[in-house]
């Protein structure tokens, strides 16, 4: 039996939320997005995973991909400023000041890319490049 496209992601999601290593989940998001190529979510979370696990270019690639099926996704344009950051690319500026404008259209969503934010500092706490988009957010 096939799982479907919501329990496919929710099971992965929710092992990512026990703290399984991103490492590990990898598999989970690419079968997902493999499966079901225009999940904007399964993009955005695998691109999260390559880039706590340092596969940056494979970060840019999910997180462009995401950023093309859902340009209103705040996650997935802090996925791509942070993509973009470790290849060293251009264009983070406009990809923050999107999210900026997101935050005060929706204020709501700045708990929500707290947290985010604060799960990539616990799991990867050296990490220059989410460190700098929070200062940028002041998150």
């Amino acid at each position: 039996m096939q799982l479907s496209e919501e329990s496919l992601f929710e099971k992965a999601m929710n092992r990512y939320k026990d703290g399984v290593e991103a490492k590990e989940l990898i598999n989970d998001f690419e079968e997902i997005v493999n499966t079901f190529p225009n999940n904007s979510a399964g993009w955005t979370c695998l691109s999260w995973l390559q880039l706590l696990c340092n596969q940056h270019e494979n970060g840019l690639r999910s997180a462009r991909i995401a950023v093309k099926l859902n340009a209103q996704d705040p996650q997935a344009r802090i996925n791509l400023s942070l993509a973009l950051l470790e290849t060293q690319s251009k264009g983070v500026r406009d990809h923050i000041e999107l999210v900026k404008r997101a935050l005060l259209v929706m204020p709501e969503l700045e708990k929500e890319l707290k947290i985010s934010i604060e799960d990539g500092l616990t799991r990867k706490p050296d990490w220059d490049a989410l460190i700098k988009i929070k200062k940028w957010l002041s998150c």
